[in-house]
């Protein structure tokens, strides 16, 4: 890309749902995850103005969203994992950052949430 510069693509607080959790109750009850996404990339958008030269944050939501609801985890550090892969073979981020939270993990204590971060490349 001419004129290309680094930048941070970022998808927060994205809320999505599908078929996830260590036992099968969970998995067939589904549960809401919670994504943070973020792909540093070279991007000549931020000379030319056209989206084509950079990722486009809808088309990543859509597909964050569509992954989770189709397909199966026991763990969140295996979604993070398998969506980082898909991301880096669509994307060729030079670094990604994926965080996957669960709001109502299936636990006694009371908390937040709880969370996987996952890094590749350099930040």
């Amino acid at each position: 890309m001419s004129g290309a510069e680094r930048v941070t693509i970022e998808v927060r607080g994205l809320e999505t749902f599908g078929p996830h959790g260590v036992t099968e109750e969970e998995r067939v009850a589904g549960c809401r995850i919670v994504l943070d996404i973020a792909l540093d990339v070279e991007a000549a958008a931020t000379a030319s103005d056209e989206i084509a030269e950079t990722v486009d944050y809808g088309a990543l939501t859509r597909f964050a969203e569509a992954f989770v609801a189709d397909r199966s985890f026991h763990t969140l550090e295996r979604l993070c994992a398998e969506l980082a892969d898909e991301i880096e073979a669509e994307h060729a981020p030079i670094a990604l950052t994926i965080r996957a939270a669960k709001p109502e993990p299936p636990m006694s204590a009371r908390l937040t949430d709880v969370a996987v971060t996952l890094r590749r490349g350099s930040r």
